[in-house]
């Protein structure tokens, strides 16, 4: 009941500041199943065209409304579910900027660990080399060693030095044991699709008003159409796409602003058109939008 008092004192605001004018130029108001797609410069847009239309076409028509705008405080949430009966939509997906870092660290292989070298024995202390002269070996006493000819002065009467440590043998290192592989994370799912809502009114039977610029514009002029009314039109090619050209309303709350300016405003809705059999996507939404376009000086 609540919603429905709001959505009468809400009527009669909007007619008292804009008019809100609606005429049908080449298609009467019926109730059927119907795509209003329409230019979008300001965020009064979905309010305006919804009061353009006849009450009975209003209960079964539902305007789409950016989920950031429209739901980010409880009372906009409220009036956009309740009066409004509006779809929410995303206009943009982002991924939470921390996951592609991490998804990169996890990807990244550890580095094996440096292998531990033992540590090489210090030199030993130096001997003073000793003055007394060497003393003859006797030949029947002397014993032959086969020795490595780096040990050992080969000439006789030179300093006698002590030998020079043993090489110290390469670590011998163990066998490299493959790492366990883990097994496979799926795949992330996709980004849910922003038709998806849309799509899932249609279905049920509701009309739908879309602006499908995607954004608003400050030219006075339809930015280039984005490829979703080509997927609905594709999609549900029974459903009526009927263009409409809403005038004036950027000057009741142009962007930015929060405070309204009262101003005659009008809805214009055009013949309706379909999408040809065959017909591309860019050809079929520049001739949408031409559509739209040529409202504006009937």
């Amino acid at each position: 009941m609540l919603a429905k008092l709001t959505g009468w004192l809400l009527l009669g605001i909007v007619r008292l500041l804009t008019g809100a004018q609606a005429r049908w130029y080449g298609c009467p108001p019926k109730a059927e199943q119907r795509i209003y797609f329409a230019n979008h410069q300001s965020h009064a847009d979905l309010v305006m065209i919804w009061a353009a239309l006849p009450e009975e076409l209003r209960s079964i028509t539902r305007p789409i409304a950016a989920r950031d705008y429209w739901a980010n405080t409880p009372f906009k949430r409220w009036i956009t579910t309740e009066v409004f009966n509006a779809v929410y939509v995303e206009r943009a997906a982002a991924a939470p900027a921390s996951a592609a870092p991490a998804a990169a660290a996890a990807a990244e292989p550890e580095a094996p660990p440096a292998p531990v070298r033992d540590t090489v024995a210090a030199p030993a202390e130096r001997i003073e080399p000793s003055m007394e002269p060497l003393l003859p070996l006797a030949p029947a006493a002397q014993t032959v060693v086969d020795v490595a000819p780096e040990a050992f002065d080969e000439i006789q009467g030179r300093l006698d030095l002590p030998a020079p440590p043993p090489p110290v043998a390469p670590p011998v290192e163990p066998p490299s044991v493959a790492p366990e592989t883990a097994p496979s994370e799926p795949a992330a799912a996709p980004t849910s699709d922003p038709l998806a809502p849309l799509v899932e009114a249609l279905r049920s039977g509701d009309s739908i008003i879309i602006f499908p610029e995607g954004t608003r514009g400050h030219t006075g002029e339809p930015q280039k159409f984005k490829s979703g009314l080509y997927t609905l039109a594709t999609m549900f090619p029974d459903v009526v796409l009927v263009p409409a050209w809403i005038d004036n309303v950027q000057r009741v709350m142009p962007k930015g602003e929060i405070v309204p300016v009262p101003i005659l405003c009008s809805v214009t809705f055009g013949a309706p058109i379909r999408a040809e059999e065959g017909e591309e996507r860019r050809p079929f939404l520049d001739r949408a939008r031409a559509a739209v376009i040529a409202l504006r000086d009937v």
